[in-house]
């Protein structure tokens, strides 16, 4: 081979290498982009009993609320997410809540979500689906989940008690640390006895006692304040809701006690 024929050749071995990346850099860019252990269990979460409550790509442990199956519209299972859909705002007015087929007593709980700008949505616990059911929501302890700075229910309630990660109507969060909108959140529910707590980001937000006297008065002030034995039940379903505003959910799990 003459040194033209060499020269060709390494140039054409170049050529094809650079095209093989740049392919490779568009495949990066265009894939779902699924964090490594996304909805999975760590070898120490493993050890700890923790179970997963969404396998990233079927309903399975989910059904709707007062339903028997899973809604056939509102929700969608996409790229390793549970998404509730847009659908102008109304409370459980396209799919409906969702809510775990099993009931928990003393739990812990954590799921990373995702807000769009305006959204609001909820995970509630201890829902017992006792009540009659309702054109809206159904009824539970609610860790609210909110666009604070533009959605005007931040603004309604008293000293910010439905605004992001508050025990919505009833008590405050405070002391938060919150990830912009369109970034991952977590949030985490520690339920255990009457004892629960909120945290945001690792940060613990709120804590309260069910029944005890400080919720008690809270709940005089609030929506709830003529249901009886409001949040006291001893078991209930966890429930994601669908308020009509797109809202991401992955690594959904829970270990009991």
């Amino acid at each position: 081979m003459n040194t033209t024929n060499r020269r060709t050749h390494a140039i054409r071995r170049t050529s094809s290498f650079i095209m093989m990346m740049l392919l490779a850099a568009v495949m990066c860019r265009t894939a779902p982009q699924i964090a490594t252990g996304t909805n999975a269990l760590s070898e120490k979460e493993k050890k700890e009993d923790w179970k997963l409550l969404f396998d990233g790509k079927t309903s399975a442990g989910w059904r709707g609320a007062y339903r028997e199956a899973f809604p056939p519209q509102g929700w969608q299972i996409r790229d390793g997410m549970l998404i509730v859909l847009e659908s102008g705002g109304g409370e459980a007015a396209k799919g409906g809540d969702i809510v775990t087929v099993d009931e928990y007593g003393s739990f812990e709980f954590k799921v990373d979500f995702k807000l769009t700008e305006g959204a609001n949505s909820g995970i509630k616990y201890f829902v017992t689906e006792g009540q009659k059911k309702s054109p809206g929501s159904a009824i539970g302890l609610e860790y609210q989940l909110l666009d604070d700075a533009r959605h005007p229910d931040a603004k309604l309630g008293i000293n910010g008690n439905r605004t992001l990660a508050s025990l919505y109507d009833v008590m405050p969060a405070h002391d938060k640390k919150v990830n912009p909108i369109g970034e991952w959140n977590q949030a985490r529910i520690l339920a255990e006895g009457k004892h629960v707590e909120h945290w945001l980001n690792g940060v613990k937000v709120l804590e309260y006692e069910r029944g005890g006297k400080e919720f008690l008065a809270h709940k005089a002030e609030s929506k709830f304040k003529d249901m009886k034995d409001f949040g006291e039940a001893d078991r209930g379903h966890i429930l994601l809701q669908e308020h009509g505003n797109r809202v991401y959910f992955r690594n959904i799990k829970i270990r009991t006690f």
